[in-house]
Order: C-alpha cells, then sequence, then structure tokens
C-alpha cells in the first residue's frame, strides 16, 4: 500500500497510508529500524455505543499536506456517525516528535461524548520480540522499549492549563499482546486498563470530549522517541510545557525557510509543476538520513513480496539525487552523502551492491562468481556517478578544501579501479550487471556513465596537479570510441542496449532500453548527433505506453510488476523516471522554445499521474493508473526536480539568443 504522506527529519521519518494510519516509523536512521514494520496504527471513532475505525469504507477522508511543508493537511467524515475530523500531522524539524493536532465536529443535532482511540503494534527493532508496553502513571502516558529504542505516547486538550497540568489527557487505556484482543477492547467504549505486557505487545489509548451540537474541539497526540527513559521524557515534558501549537508553527516555519532558502525564478511555467517540484524537494529530505546516506525508498509493503525492503543505499540513485539537489541550490544536503561514499568504498576501488543507511554491506542477489570463476559483484555505474556528481558539487561550491580530503580515499581510488576494469577485446568497460539489476553484460548506459565518471576524475586530477589525469582523459575517450565501434547498430542506426559475451562470442542485446537516452544526457554524445537522434525516437515509438495512461517503459517486454491480465501490447508498466528521461532529452537537444515546449507536456504528465499528496511512485499499472512497487522513490522527485531546474536553464539561455 502506497505511502501517501511522508514526514521526516532525517532521524525520524513516519509514513501514513491512505486511511490516516501511521504504517513505518523508522528511527534512528531514515531507512533503518523499521519499528511498525507496516503494522498500521489505527485511529478509531466511539460514541453513542458506536465504534468505528477511520479504514473502514464509512469515513470519507482527503489527504494533502499545507503548502510548501511537511506538515500535513487531512481530513476524515463519518455520515452515519455525525463526526468530522481534521487532522494535522508533522515530525518536528529538530526534536524526534511525532506530533498529530485533531480537531473534532460533532455534526449530530444533540450534545454526546466522543471518544478517539488510538491503537500501536510496535514491532520494535523491527522484530517485535522481546518489546514491552505500559503505562506511566507519573506522566499518565504510554510507553513502549526494547533496549535503547524508547517511544512515550501522550495527549493533551488544546485549552488544558499547561501551567499546571503535570501529566497529560490520556483518558483509558490497555496494554496486552499483539494480535490478540487489545484492539477488541474498544468495542464497549470502556478500555481495561491492564498495565503492562512484554513479549510482542500492543497498546491502545483514548481521549474523551464532551461536545455541544455543531461544537469543535481541538487536542494533540504525540510520539516522542529516543534511546532512553530520560530522551522520551524530557520530550514529553517539553511539550507539556510549551504549547504543542508552537511545535506545528515552528516546523511549518522551519519548511517554508527551507524551501526559501534557494528560490527559482519559473516564470511562467505551470502553477501544478511548481508545486510538484517544491513538494519533490521536501520529500527528498525526508529520505536522507542525517549522516549522509541518501534512501531508495522507505515503503514497508515491499516486504510481502519478496522478504526484504528498498529502504538501501544505491549509490546509483543516490548520485542522482545528489546531482538534482546541488541544481536546485541545496548543496549542504548532500556533503555528507560524499562522506558516506568514502567511507562505503570498497577494497577494489567499487561500490558493491547496496548499503545500509548506518553504511554497513546491505543484501544482494549478486553473485561472486560465474561460470566458475571470481566476479565482481557490481554494478559499475554506481561507482562512475558518484565521481561525475562530486565533480559538479565542486563545480557548484568551487570548495576545494572539501574535495581535497575525498581525493585520495575515493576519487582516486575509483578513477584507478575504472580505469583498469576494462574488457580486453573491445576497450569498454568489463562486464558487470546493468542499473535495473538484471543482466550481465557491457550496457551503453554503464559505458556513458564511466565516460562521464572518468572524465570527472580527470579534472580533479588536474585540480591537484596529479599527472593520472591523462590516463584517465586516455581511458574515457578510449570507452567512447569502443562504444561506436561495438554498441553503435549501423544497421539499426541507434545504440543498442548491450554486448555480452556467450561461449567467447561477443554479442549485442538489440532490446530498445530507456537507458540508452544517456548516451546524451550523460554528455557521451553530442545530442544533435544522428545516432542519438535515432535512438530517442526507436525509444519513443517502441516504449511510450499505448494506453490512455501513457508513459515510458524501461525497456521492451518488461515484466517486472507487470499486470497478468487485461494488459496486452505494451512493452511494460510506465515508470516516472523513464518519462522524465525523455523530458530531459528534449531540454537537452532544444534550439526553439517550441522544441522546449515537448519538455513542458511530458512535465504535466508526471503531475497529472502523481498522486493527490503530490507523492511519486517508481511505476504505475499501464491501465488504471495505479501506483505500483514502492512509493514516494526518492530518484522519481529528484529526477523531476532537475528536469525543472534544467528547464529553466534552457528557457533562459534560448530568451538570451533571442
Amino acid at each position: 500500500m502506497t505511502r501517501h504522506i511522508v514526514l521526516g527529519n532525517g532521524s525520524l521519518l513516519v509514513n501514513i497510508d491512505h486511511w490516516l494510519q501511521v504504517r513505518d516509523i523508522y528511527y534512528p536512521h531514515v531507512g533503518q529500524e523499521n519499528h511498525l514494520l507496516g503494522h498500521a496504527h489505527k485511529i478509531g471513532v466511539f460514541s453513542e455505543g458506536k465504534l468505528s475505525w477511520l479504514n473502514e469504507d464509512a469515513w470519507e477522508r482527503s489527504l494533502g499536506y499545507l503548502p510548501d511543508t511537511l506538515v500535513s493537511n487531512c481530513t476524515a467524515k463519518n455520515s452515519k456517525l455525525h463526526i468530522e475530523l481534521k487532522i494535522h500531522d508533522c515530525v518536528d524539524c529538530v526534536k524526534d516528535v511525532f506530533l498529530r493536532k485533531m480537531e473534532v465536529k460533532n455534526t449530530a443535532s444533540h450534545q454526546r461524548e466522543i471518544q478517539i482511540y488510538f491503537h500501536h503494534d510496535f514491532h520494535l527493532y523491527g522484530d517485535g520480540i522481546g518489546d514491552t508496553a505500559g503505562f506511566d502513571p507519573i506522566r499518565r502516558a504510554l510507553f513502549h522499549y526494547k533496549r535503547n529504542r524508547y517511544f512515550l505516547i501522550n495527549a493533551l486538550h488544546e485549552h488544558s492549563n499547561l501551567k499546571r497540568q503535570k501529566f497529560g489527557d490520556l483518558y483509558e487505556y490497555s496494554i496486552g499482546t499483539a494480535d490478540h484482543d487489545t484492539i477488541e477492547d474498544a468495542r464497549d467504549g470502556k478500555l481495561a486498563q491492564n498495565a503492562i505486557a512484554q513479549g510482542s505487545v500492543d497498546s491502545i489509548m483514548s481521549v474523551r470530549l464532551h461536545l455541544a451540537p455543531g461544537e469543535k474541539k481541538t487536542f494533540y497526540y504525540w510520539l516522542c522517541c529516543g534511546r532512553n527513559y530520560m530522551d522520551v521524557h524530557k520530550l514529553n515534558d517539553e511539550l507539556m510545557h510549551i504549547n504543542p501549537e508552537q511545535f506545528f508553527s515552528d516546523t511549518k516555519m522551519c519548511w517554508e525557510g527551507f524551501l526559501n532558502t534557494h528560490k527559482q525564478d519559473f516564470g511562467e511555467l505551470d502553477k501544478e509543476i511548481v508545486e510538484l517540484y517544491k513538494r519533490s524537494l521536501l520529500v527528498i529530505r525526508t529520505q536522507i538520513d542525517n549522516n549522509g546516506a541518501i534512501v531508495a525508498a522507505n515503503d514497508s509493503d515491499n516486504i510481502q513480496h519478496n522478504k526484504d525492503t528498498y529502504s538501501y543505499v544505491w549509490h546509483r540513485d543516490g548520485a542522482l539525487v545528489a546531482i538534482a539537489l546541488q541544481k536546485a541550490g541545496y548543496v549542504e544536503l548532500t556533503r555528507n552523502f560524499y562522506l558516506f561514499c568514502k567511507d562505503t568504498l570498497s577494497e577494489y576501488g567499487c561500490f558493491l551492491h547496496k548499503y545500509n543507511p548506518d553504511k554497513s554491506l546491505g543484501s544482494s542477489w549478486h553473485p561472486w562468481i560465474r561460470e566458475g570463476l571470481p566476479s565482481l559483484p557490481i554494478q559499475e555505474d554506481e561507482t562512475a556517478l558518484v565521481i561525475y556528481a562530486l565533480w559538479h558539487f565542486y563545480e557548484t561550491t568551487q570548495d576545494k578544501e572539501f574535495v581535497e580530503q575525498l581525493y585520495a580515499p575515493l576519487i582516486k581510488k575509483a578513477a584507478d579501479f575504472m580505469a583498469s576494469f576494462r574488457d580486453e577485446r573491445t576497450g569498454l568497460p568489463a562486464e558487470c550487471y546493468d542499473l535495473w539489476e538484471e543482466r550481465f553484460g557491457i550496457f551503453t548506459f554503464t559505458c556513458s556513465a564511466v565516460v562521464r565518471g572518468l572524465r570527472s576524475a580527470a579534472e580533479f586530477a588536474k585540480l591537484f596537479n596529479d599527472p593520472d589525469a591523462e590516463k584517465y582523459e586516455k581511458a574515457a575517450e578510449g570507452i567512447h570510441s569502443a562504444m561506436h565501434e561495438f554498441l553503435y547498430d549501423k544497421k539499426g542506426k541507434r545504440f543498442t542496449r548491450s554486448v555480452y559475451y556467450e561461449r567467447g562470442h561477443l554479442k549485442k542485446d538489440g532490446t530498445i532500453d530507456s537507458t540508452s537516452l544517456f548516451v546524451s544526457l550523460f554528455d557521451c554524445c553530442e545530442s544533435d548527433e544522428l545516432e542519438v537522434a535515432a535512438t530517442v525516437e526507436y525509444v519513443k515509438e517502441k516504449l511510450w505506453v499505448p494506453t490512455e495512461i501513457g508513459g515510458v517503459a524501461r525497456y521492451e517486454n518488461d515484466q517486472y510488476h507487470r499486470p497478468k491480465h487485461g494488459v496486452k501490447n505494451i512493452p511494460g508498466n510506465p515508470w516516472f523516471i523513464c518519462t522524465i528521461w525523455l523530458a530531459k532529452y528534449y531540454v537537452h537537444a532544444a534550439k526553439t522554445n517550441e522544441e522546449l515546449e515537448k519538455a513542458v507536456e511530458l512535465m504535466r504528465w508526471v503531475v497529472k499521474r502523481a498522486l493527490p499528496t503530490g507523492i511519486l511512485p517508481e511505476q504505475l499499472h499501464p491501465t488504471t493508473g495505479e501506483p505500483l512497487s514502492v512509493s514516494p522513490l526518492t530518484w522519481s522527485h529528484a529526477e523531476f526536480v532537475e528536469l525543472v531546474v534544467d528547464y529553466l536553464q534552457k528557457k533562459k539561455q534560448l530568451q538570451g539568443q533571442q
């Protein structure tokens, strides 16, 4: 199930689903230690003998954000219960607190008591074994803890006397064994007051309101996160003694300030495109851990499909996200990423498959042996793109002191690897896995990335007076020439996806793949070269999804998440990043404003196919447009940000030529 709302501050990430349920809580690293594993924290309403949970069909829900913020703006209405809810959620910009403001309206014609229930099904450290949950009578709050992870939950009415009140407005509670009867305890409107449980546990609490006809009342609910009792007690006490509304105000101003730090002149660009650009920057920020990890996606429902997650750092994704942020002006968000890269570069001088947010090596399905011989389980584009991104960082910041500390342990080691990791027969990079992590061979995308990476390494070498600059330049140009000899299909007049060895014979894979666009986007070839133009036309002709949904598929006959029934004659599902790549090529190649308009049309496609909250998933169902795979995908948002910045720069350039 897609995450419609994401809220975070770099150490605490909270995901909320379509039913306004908290579905993921990552702490203290973004993407690592999911303390829910998708077990929903439900919200329920009890009045006049009836209980209804917000995930039931009787509720009409709307989800969104307050403009230019990471503060949610959601509603839930139940005409049968005559209740309306207005909900704002946020994670404090600095403090590890998830705060929920809820306004409850009685739309009935008589006075009544209404109870709001909050159910918590923690699985601390991601397993739910050996947890403890209990009631704190001193603060009148709930707590869940295990080892060095503590969570305290409390609530407070809007008009409580904060100076005198020593404990919250939690009304009733119950603690029990998860997946048993704790949540059922709410059915009669009275909780059992069980005070503690251990093992696999859950908890439930209520807030009671008395409302006259048409009356509205507001209360606050919060979750404090820490590594010990003192951490969460301090945060709770601060919320008790400072009006929680101040936290919302501060958080709102924090994110508005974040967006105003680096303003763009959007000119006549559609308002909806500008809004998605800003939303994308905010979403990207939630997916970046404070230690530098740029996490691909954080959606625990993916576990149901393959018993693993997307909560990893792929250095390719991270590098491309970093480039987008740097182009948008947010270089302060990328510095720690390069330090993360320095610490995770392998002894071989390349990055392995993927890494956890704490810099440990992630899971992998790439083997270390092929045909009985040792084989590096890598995607070489990941190594190349980090060096490319870092050179872009330097060009943007001119911070020589920062990149100098990275030259020997990261840049030079990676450059030496790329210069030597070559196929003896062709001069191309040696065989490795493609960026889709499915095939082994020598790929046009990988070669384009390596050329770009080696050229960047050569520039660094010149900067630091390293004579190996010539070696890196020579390697880059050798690969560039070999691409035209071995990867260009003279008959089809386009670049092929790859070449690969089969029983010692070199073969071409002519499958149309959207990654072929990068021979231009990485400046490996000029955008107006005939072979590039022909490649782009093939991509558009063969990979545009011929349904009402539209969009560009990854490659011909892509089976990943492909619907099993009711879909024929499509190359694959439409992907946001692939569609944006086509738009980026149009920007790159445009020589007139009319040609540039092609990119705007694809921007509008992205806006139209995004979730109502502005979240971009990985891909879409080709006929229904429903999000598939993980959501949000950090890479999707980054590509859109870069597209908008590139468009604005090209627009300004073309205007200057008139």
